[in-house]
Formats: C-alpha cells, structure tokens, sequence
C-alpha cells in the first residue's frame, strides 16, 4: 500500500483533466471528509467547501477563473475558504469534544475566551486565521485526492470577489484558493524540483 511519503512525493499540481470522468457526490463528500481532519487554532474548523461539479456551475465560474480550461474539465473544482469572526462560532465547533469527553468544560471555556481576545474586532487576525485554516485544509484536501488516484490544482488565479458575488459567498467567507480534482489527461508535468533542504532548512 502506498505511503503517505509516496503520495506527497508523486503529487502534481494538475493542468489537464479527463471531463469524461467524473465523481459522484458521495466521492466528493468523502474528500471533504477527509479534508476537515486538517488541524485548525482551537479546532475552530474555520472553512467553507463549494463543490462546482455540474457543467453549469463550473461554467459560471469559467470567467471568474479567467477562462482557465481545467476549472472546466476537473470532475469537480472546490472554492475553498476561511471563515471570518470564528470565536463566534468557536462554541458550537468545541461541543462535540465537550460531548465525547474530550474537553472538560474550565478547558472550554478558557478556550473560547482565549479566541475572543485574540479575534474580536481584529480584522487582520481573523483573516489571518482564514487563509491558515483553508490553505490547511486545502492541501489536505489534496493528499486526499492523490491517495485516491485522482489529480489535483491549487488555483490562485481568480477573481475572488466575482466568485462570491456569483455563488453566494456571505461577508464571512474568504475564498483562498480553488482546488481542482479529477482523473488526470495527457500533458501534465511531472513534479518540479524542490530547492535543496540545505537552502530551506535551518537549526537553532
């Protein structure tokens, strides 16, 4: 069985997909499942999935996406986002651990007081914490991909305001990145090379 070492390892950012192949909305369910168990501050869990996997949808994000064939041709392209204002929802995202036990209620409480200090009327914190979370659970959302035999493209190239002015995206929501995920088709690239470890790591 492949290990997570191969998965990371034979990833590709994916420009060409097969749009004859394509996934049913339990397989797109069970990625998502798999990409919510990204870690989060506080376990706030402080992202949003739009899944566009109908020839329509993925249309009517063609130009928001500046006419970049694959949004098209992926079996499905998710718009993934953070959340703004997440000590607000900090509570109901902390009571299933309450529930299991896992949280006793002193760590709880000090839990979601904590994040209302770090959060409340702090923008740039809370936007901050956005793009962490869904940039986290992104490439998740990935590696969960790629241990399923399926290709997958982060996107920086689009118009984020006009994807949540067409989908409707409330103020809340910060579309970091979109993912495409399907089956692969000729012409993709190989993995690239990575900068050596001795230029990107050092101790203290």
């Amino acid at each position: 069985m492949p290990t997570v070492e191969h998965h990371i390892e034979s990833r590709i950012s994916a420009n060409h997909f097969d749009p004859a192949r394509r996934l049913t909305d339990h397989e797109i369910e069970a990625l998502i499942r798999l990409a919510t168990r990204a870690p989060s501050a506080f376990n706030l869990q402080n992202w949003k999935f739009v899944a566009l996997r109908t020839d329509d949808a993925k249309a009517r994000l063609l130009p928001h996406a500046y006419w970049q064939q694959k949004v098209v041709d992926a079996a499905v392209t998710f718009i993934v986002c953070g959340t703004l204002e997440p000590h607000r929802t900090m509570p109901a995202a902390l009571q299933p651990s309450v529930d299991a036990g896992l949280l006793d209620r002193t760590t709880f409480d000090g839990w979601v007081g904590a994040a209302w200090s770090m959060y409340q009327d702090k923008p740039a914190a809370q936007r901050d914490e956005a793009i962490r979370s869904a940039s986290l659970a992104a490439m998740t959302l990935m590696l969960a991909a790629q241990a399923k035999g399926l290709a997958s493209g982060p996107m920086i190239g689009f118009d984020p305001a006009g994807v949540a002015r067409e989908f409707g995206l409330v103020s809340t929501d910060v579309p970091a990145m979109l993912v495409t995920v399907g089956y692969p088709a000729a012409g993709n690239w190989p993995q690239k090379p990575r900068r050596p470890v001795a230029d990107v790591l050092h101790f203290a």
